[in-house]
């Protein structure tokens, strides 16, 4: 990757110098890191809000009540772990945060759940982790909050105006990657 963008980088300067253009390149560099700043500052806000939903949502309960609604949907997929309350607890928390768009939050509990699952089967990814894998990927998101707060910076007056299309493209990609993992455990096995 660092080959790429030192090519891409290069390959800007070069087109700037040849083209008479270098004043331009560095206006354009300087505009793009303090947009990248107010990116970054507008992102951190909406994740300290959502983190704090999801800290009050574990307070008062809520956490632990949307673990136990989606343990059945989740004992299904990682059948071998539906017995085990911590790694189902730590699941449950990943899938309740990637419902929220909050992949940033998501992944350290994806993390954990990755850590538990892999103390049974060392150094071999086993057909449970390779779902988790696909199902934190290719998560379904009922509010896509980081792809809102990124539309809201860049200056859009409704950005939730794209909730429909997510909902449709977050389903489809979870029903294809959970198909696509259940088929691919089989002929493994087989």
């Amino acid at each position: 990757m660092t080959v790429i963008w030192t090519g891409m980088t290069a390959l800007s300067l070069l087109c700037a110098l040849a083209l008479g253009r270098a004043g331009g390149l560095a206006s354009a560099a300087l505009d793009g890191a303090g947009q990248a700043i107010q990116l970054g500052i507008s992102m951190a806000g909406v994740l300290c809000l959502w983190m704090g939903v999801m800290e009050v949502m574990d307070r008062a309960g809520l956490a632990r009540k949307l673990a136990k609604l989606l343990r059945p949907i989740l004992g299904r997929l990682f059948p071998d772990f539906a017995r085990d309350r911590g790694v189902m607890d730590t699941i449950a928390a990943n899938v309740s945060a990637n419902l929220l768009g909050l992949g940033n939050a998501a992944t350290p509990l994806g993390m954990e759940a990755a850590r538990r699952m892999a103390g049974r089967t060392p150094g071999i990814a086993s057909d449970s982790l390779c779902m988790l894998v696909v199902c934190n990927t290719a998560s379904i998101q009922l509010i896509p909050t980081t792809v809102a707060a990124v539309r809201m910076a860049a200056g859009c007056e409704t950005p939730f105006d794209i909730l429909p299309a997510v909902w449709l493209t977050s389903a489809l990609s979870v029903l294809a990657g959970i198909t696509a993992s259940k088929l691919l455990a089989k002929v493994w096995r087989d």
